[in-house]
């Protein structure tokens, strides 16, 4: 008898019944996907899903139904398969015919390579990887809302998804605890996971080593050093043109780790080593695109929800149709952004104007492009960070816990000359290999200044640096195709901590001035962060989630108001109000209105925005008389 979980133990059933009425019905393939997106609007049904990113590799069900939250990092060439094909029994000669989709292996007798029955199809295979600099609190959101069950007949343990995959890094060392895991073809998968090549799947690699040539250690490409999670071979089979490169996406596919496949890219690799005219791949791309299953698993993609945030407090439906369904939370934002607002306050010891700018720093967001110039941007230049204390540190670590990803890149000179920020192609591997920069939208990323010393940068320190400035200025990394450059924008919110004026480009300075002057800083911001509890940095993080994804829009009356009031201060002071002037004005503007839940720019707005760039500009300039030419 059928139970309702077969679609999820048994997703190939499903696929192999539709496909055995594909007589009757030729649309038979869009019938499957349809099934199956059904399957998973029903009832949160989509949190019986067991998930690739809380769930360790060999407690899954091979050709099980699992979900995987993940960043598109490369795209492969497109690959042929048998979409349909004929076996043979050799025993009684009969022959039947089967589907070969979502299926890296053919089952079933032997195949008959001359049947007028065989269909070749096209693929499109996708490197994806976690979301790079994803937040502790959100993977433990995550798997804390999954409603995965075991089936008994499986090596999938009952509740252990919930461990994440650094909690299990050392039981997954024992050989005991693979006594439970069921006997056959999944058991020698994982005989690979047991010692080293485990610690290998749930580490990324130091930037510091040359990833440009494979090595017999695995390396996962992840963008950040010390990323953990699997990495997974997404095999994409139709509208495969609508992904982009670091598009988020959560996806559900059926999981494919089939030893078959370890041993064919061995016995590939092994052939071209003896004859290498004999495949058209070089042994270095054979191993970056067929690596062992173990580590890397296949998932054979039925659907995907492409993810606007990664903010698993957030119903799915809340951010799409650009946040018109965001409208029953404005009320609450004013009252969460006065306590949000005191907190903060506390972090930067007192300075409330500092507070109010790294609010709007932290719901700005790219909502739009005029020509090559991205609107809504607000790179926050936070100066006067002590240098000796570990201030940034903790600072990074607040603002950690409020954004879902985020990564703090530390601009000592020996990163600057040595890390790999820009991704770029490796053309004899065929991929593209990660930078730290590769990172997907609404990223916050914290560069910390006060780490650069005197020193002379080398040639890869100024290619990075100049990639961080155009990332500012531009919204856009230009990534290394040898050759040539390709410009991928991106949507990420760069705040600049730094002793005195940064050296790179920003939308706005604000000189922190400090009020409080705690005898021991480090117990003083270790007791403001743990007086938050975690209801109330939950409703931080949907706030500033919220506040982020509201549409926004000026009356023509306000519009007019505006064009009279800049030609007024024009004239009052010409020297210093530009045209660059009046646009940080609107994006403060716009920022504060939506921080306080309006989603339109009243007059009273304007004025607040104006007087707190005021307030901002008299701080520069009293710091500038202090310090004489240093801002």
């Amino acid at each position: 008898m059928p139970t309702v979980h077969d679609w999820i133990n048994n997703p190939l059933g499903v696929v192999d019944g539709l496909f055995a009425q594909s007589n009757s019905c030729p649309d038979w393939e869009k019938k499957v996907v349809e099934y199956f997106k059904e399957k998973l609007k029903l009832n949160d049904a989509h949190t019986w899903v067991p998930s690739l990113n809380d769930v360790p590799l060999h407690y899954l069900k091979p050709n099980s139904l699992v979900k995987f939250r993940c960043m598109v990092q490369d795209m492969f060439d497109p690959e042929f398969f048998m979409g349909v094909y004929e076996t043979t029994d050799p025993t009684s000669n009969s022959k039947q015919v089967k589907c070969g989709k979502y299926k890296d292996i053919t089952d079933g007798g032997q195949v008959d390579f001359n049947s007028r029955n065989t269909v070749t199809s096209e693929r499109q295979t996708f490197y994806c990887v976690p979301i790079p600099g994803e937040s502790q609190w959100v993977k433990e959101s995550y798997a804390g809302t999954s409603q995965a069950r075991v089936v008994p007949s499986t090596s999938y343990a009952p509740n252990r998804h919930k461990r994440s995959y650094e909690e299990d890094d050392e039981m997954d060392t024992q050989p005991q605890q693979m006594k439970d895991v069921s006997q056959g073809a999944q058991s020698s998968a994982e005989s690979h996971g047991n010692t080293e090549p485990k610690r290998q799947e749930t580490e990324a690699p130091s930037h510091d080593s040359s990833p440009s040539h494979c090595t017999s250690s695995l390396d996962l490409n992840f963008p950040l050093p010390g990323e953990k999670g699997p990495a997974c071979l997404v095999k994409v089979y139709e509208d495969w043109d609508s992904f982009k490169l670091n598009d988020m996406l959560e996806v559900f596919g059926i999981l494919s780790v089939d030893p078959a496949l370890s041993v064919i890219a061995d016995e590939r690799e092994s052939s071209s080593l003896l004859d290498p005219t004999e495949g058209m791949e070089t042994v270095e791309e054979q191993r970056v695109h067929s690596p062992p299953a173990s580590l890397v698993p296949r998932l054979h993609m039925l659907y995907a929800q492409p993810l606007v945030s990664n903010n698993p407090l957030l119903p799915s439906s809340a951010l799409e149709n650009s946040g018109d369904h965001l409208s029953s939370a404005l009320g609450e934002l004013p009252a969460v952004r006065a306590e949000l607002l005191t907190y903060l306050t506390h972090v930067l010891m007192g300075d409330s104007l500092a507070a109010e700018y790294l609010i709007l720093h932290l719901i700005s967001n790219v909502y739009s492009r005029r020509d090559v110039l991205p609107l809504g941007k607000f790179t926050l230049n936070l100066s006067g960070c002590p240098h000796s204390s570990p201030y940034t540190e903790h600072l990074y670590k607040v603002i950690q816990q409020l954004v879902p990803s985020s990564y703090r890149l530390c601009m000592s000179l020996h990163n600057m000359n040595n890390q790999k920020m820009v991704p770029r192609k490796d053309y004899t591997a065929n991929r593209l290999v990660s930078g730290t920069l590769q990172l997907a939208n609404n990223t916050s990323l914290f560069l910390d200044e006060t780490q650069l010393e005197q020193g002379q940068l080398d040639a890869t320190g100024v290619r990075n640096i100049t990639a961080l400035g155009n990332l500012i200025s531009w919204q856009k990394v230009d990534y290394d195709f040898n050759y040539h450059q390709m410009e991928f924008p991106c949507n990420i919110n760069v705040l600049i901590a730094s002793e005195g004026r940064s050296l790179l480009p920003s939308d706005c300075q604000v000189h922190l001035r400090p009020t409080l002057n705690p005898p021991n800083l480090e117990e003083y911001l270790s007791a403001v962060q743990v007086a938050q509890v975690p209801s109330q940095l939950n409703k931080y993080r949907v706030y500033l989630s919220v506040a982020r994804a509201l549409n926004y829009t000026i009356s023509d009356e306000i519009t007019k108001a505006v064009e009279e009031d800049f030609v007024e201060m024009r004239k009052d002071d010409p020297q210093n109000m530009s045209g660059e002037d009046l646009h940080r004005l609107l994006v403060v503007a716009r920022l504060l209105s939506l921080s306080h839940g309006q989603n339109t720019l009243s007059r009273d707005g304007w004025m607040k925005a104006k007087q707190l760039d005021a307030l901002r500009i008299s701080r520069t300039q009293q710091q500038k008389c202090m310090n004489g030419n240093e801002p």
